[in-house]
């Protein structure tokens, strides 16, 4: 009788420990994003002897991003891998690293920036009742368009996709004079076949897998800003795991996604390429184009600090700015 009890109980115990943390992501099937991600999930299962596994949903199954968030509050997903728009719903001071002209091309300066606000960004997130279990750079950011654009100037009326409720591209758009018009994610590549937008933003490797590429011609060969994802998972769901397993699945998942950050330049290289290779014809702007982006960037911190993000979010910003001058 003593030999049973004791083997329910290890049973329950091992119920009760075991825990699958689901996860929602746009990243489609097939990409190096979607394949270290798998990795990462069979890492964590054999370290953790199978008390932690992780489910992750491929190409938008559960939705877009505002779904997933939507679905991780009711309890439906665990966690989701998210772009900035989405993080900064969750804590607005993520934004102050997408805010336009930060960096032009200079890739090796938005990670040092990303890497020094890393501790206060997450401390911020913590608050927002979420872990993060790490930052990556999805990359820098080109708009794409049917029709040429020679200029900043020669944007005004073009019909450019915007994500709903976001401030900050709102605020951007509007500076430019672009015309907003706000889909969901999934829908762009059928709107931009039909005509409902002009234009679209992202970075290479995502305008390529969501094969925006097919319907444009154009690419500007200037970069917006560089957009920022990250790895976030239910707080209340992570502290189910015991403290020995959260510690492997933090290392485990900071060893995939640095990973994808040495894989992401040259997968978005290649991108470019591979862009270019199809006929896309790559648009240079000029010297007064580039301090014109000088000036929205003002524009946009006047209006938006204070509001999306705090005073001392862009204090650390402008402090990591100026060490790497």
């Amino acid at each position: 009788m003593s030999k049973m009890k004791a083997l329910l109980i290890l049973l329950l115990t091992t119920n009760v420990m075991a825990l699958t943390l689901k996860v929602g992501v746009l990243t489609p099937e097939g990409t190096n994003w979607a394949k270290n991600l798998k990795k990462m999930a069979k890492a964590i299962k054999k370290e953790t002897n199978g008390e932690v596994k992780v489910k992750f949903y491929f190409g938008g199954s559960q939705g877009d991003e505002p779904d997933v968030l939507r679905k991780i509050r009711v309890g439906q997903l665990h966690g989701g891998v998210f772009t900035a728009k989405t993080l900064g719903d969750i804590n607005g001071d993520v934004r102050v690293v997408e805010i336009p002209f930060n960096f032009f091309h200079n890739r090796k300066k938005a990670l040092k920036t990303l890497d020094d606000l890393t501790p206060f960004l997450n401390k911020k997130i913590n608050e927002s009742n979420f872990v993060n279990l790490g930052f990556f750079d999805i990359g820098m950011v080109y708009f794409v368009s049917k029709t040429k654009i020679s200029s900043i100037d020669s944007l005004k009326g073009v019909k450019i996709w915007s994500w709903e409720g976001d401030p900050l591209v709102e605020t951007i758009l509007e500076e430019m004079k672009l015309v907003s018009v706000q889909l969901p994610l999934p829908d762009v590549l059928s709107s931009l076949s039909t005509g409902i937008i002009e234009a679209a933003y992202a970075p290479p490797l995502a305008i390529l897998s969501m094969q925006w590429n097919t319907k444009v011609k154009y690419l500007i060969d200037f970069p917006l800003t560089m957009s920022v994802g990250a790895f976030l998972v239910n707080d209340k769901v992570f502290k189910k795991i015991s403290p020995e397993n959260q510690k492997k699945v933090l290392r485990i998942s900071k060893k995939y996604i640095d990973l994808v950050k040495a894989t992401n330049e040259k997968d978005n290289q290649d991108a470019l390429d591979l862009m270019k290779a199809s006929g896309v014809e790559f648009v240079k702007f000029s010297e007064a184009d580039i301090k014109r982006g000088h000036e929205v960037r003002e524009v946009t911190i006047k209006k938006l600090k204070g509001k999306l993000f705090s005073e001392e979010a862009y204090q650390r910003l402008e402090k990591s700015l100026k060490a790497q001058k």
